[in-house]
């Protein structure tokens, strides 16, 4: 999926706040003719460790004879990491990758030098309505990465770490914590999971030097403060940090990892530390050299008009596809 023209609300970061140093609420955009709400890129907050991108779709449904319909586009300098709820989609790239991913399983793609995507509600899902709640970020790459060869990995939900403690749950998406390690292999430190949380049970936060969380349902507290569903909140450094849930429970997705090394630049689908590499990339794909993919190559989504620069890691990121 890719980033649009439309900046992230942030709430201001107080100096007393405590341990939530910023509270960010995400804004709506359509994406293949469906609605998300996205976190990540934010003002003032581009990055969670290495996670640059967070959008949040659906829950939602489409009705018969509709789906989602994501026309292959290009990717670089990152990964893509998409997570169900809810639903399935199909997933179709140009390494000749073909597969549905359904709730509890990873998709992680990584561009690297480049890669072109489809994401789609597979014919046989269109004949019924058909539920979609899920998340997909993006893994900013470290520099030394960044020219890879791209890549695609599976992992059906059944392979993933489940931890249980208390009235916590937690599914180990990828990276490490809570004393477990997922077998997604990542591209530097981090932590992404799924968190169920009985009312009142608590979770603590791991030790990694950038945290977030996005509270998918429910309500949180943090110290005594009180978080609704639909908010990321970005944590100070800090030991001994836990998110404990409302009355009603809560379902969190937890996620953070070592600081990035450096700016990265955006525009529309692609992430990079060189401003250079960026337009080389523009140009790559208007000149078809991303290739096609195989099952998917009768259409494609053009790169956007270059009505808006490419920005720093500090700044909300430029595009101009409402699209992914």
């Amino acid at each position: 999926m890719s980033v649009d023209s439309d900046p992230t609300g942030v709430m201001p970061e107080c100096p007393d706040a405590g341990p939530v140093g910023q509270v960010i609420l995400p804004r709506m955009h359509d994406i293949g003719g469906f609605t998300v709400r996205r976190a990540l890129p934010a003002q003032g907050r581009q990055m969670v460790g290495p996670f640059i991108f967070f959008d949040q779709m659906g829950p939602g449904e489409f009705l018969t004879g509709k789906g989602l319909d994501v026309r292959p586009h290009p990717h670089i300098g990152l990964s893509t990491v998409t997570y169900l709820f809810e639903g399935e989609i199909q997933h179709r790239d140009t390494l000749g990758s073909d597969l549905s991913i359904r709730p509890g399983d990873v998709n992680w793609m990584t561009a690297g030098r480049g890669i072109a995507h489809s994401e789609r509600t597979g014919a046989a899902l269109r004949a019924h309505a058909n539920p979609l709640y899920g998340i997909q970020s993006w893994v900013a790459l470290p520099r030394a990465q960044e020219e890879a060869a791209p890549a695609f990995v599976h992992h059906p939900a059944a392979t993933l770490p489940v931890i249980e403690d208390g009235g916590a749950r937690l599914r180990l998406i990828a990276g490490h914590g809570w004393g477990a390690r997922s077998p997604v292999e990542t591209p530097s430190d981090l932590f992404y999971a799924d968190a169920m949380l009985a009312p009142c049970a608590s979770l603590p936060l791991p030790d990694h030097e950038e945290r977030g969380a996005y509270v998918v349902e429910g309500e949180v507290t943090v110290s005594g403060d009180r978080f609704e569903a639909g908010r990321m909140l970005v944590f100070r450094a800090g030991e001994g940090l836990a998110i404990t849930a409302g009355p009603k429970g809560a379902r969190l997705l937890m996620l953070g990892g070592a600081a990035m090394d450096g700016p990265r630049h955006l525009f529309w689908n692609f992430v990079s530390s060189s401003r250079e590499r960026i337009e080389q990339a523009k140009a790559d794909w208007k000149a078809g050299r991303f290739g096609t993919v195989p099952g998917d190559d009768k259409e494609f989504i053009p790169l956007p008009e270059e009505r808006v620069s490419v920005r720093a890691a500090t700044q909300a990121p430029s595009a101009g596809s409402p699209t992914s």
